[in-house]
Order: C-alpha cells, then sequence, then structure tokens
C-alpha cells in the first residue's frame, strides 16, 4: 500500500550556531533532522516507514484522525 504524507523542513540553529535542519511529517507527527534539506527528508522519510511497519491500525488511525492543515495567511503589519 502506498501512502501520501507532507513533509515540512526547516532551518534551526544548535545551541552552537551550527545550522541544522528539521523535517516533520505532518499527518504522522513524526520529526527527524539532518546537516541538509536533503538528508532530513531522507531521513523523515526513513522514520515513517519504520513507524509503518510497527504501528497498529489503532494508532495509524489515531494519528491520521488528527490531520494538520496547512494554510496561508495575510496579516497586516
Amino acid at each position: 500500500m502506498t501512502h501520501h504524507f507532507t513533509a515540512v523542513i526547516h532551518e534551526e540553529a544548535f545551541s552552537t550556531g551550527e545550522p541544522v535542519f528539521v523535517a516533520q511529517c505532518l499527518e504522522l507527527d513524526i520529526t527527524s533532522q539532518g546537516e541538509t534539506k536533503e538528508e532530513a527528508f531522507a531521513n523523515v522519510q526513513e522514520a515513517v516507514e519504520l513507524f509503518l511497519e510497527d504501528a497498529s491500525d489503532e494508532e495509524l488511525n489515531r494519528r491520521l484522525a488528527s490531520r494538520e492543515m496547512v494554510r496561508e495567511f495575510e496579516v497586516a503589519a
């Protein structure tokens, strides 16, 4: 079975100032990181695959039932 998920990737910094990229699968609330955007994306993909191998149907359905919504909006400032 093929699943389609959404990953959001953003850059953060360790306390040392060294950059790190954080990737989050919104639908399953699974997060990983990497030294590059590509590595962070690959790591979150792997984390999702590992989760799906062991997750019960109940756990998967629970996480998918609380889906996030991504929307754009404007704020006047």
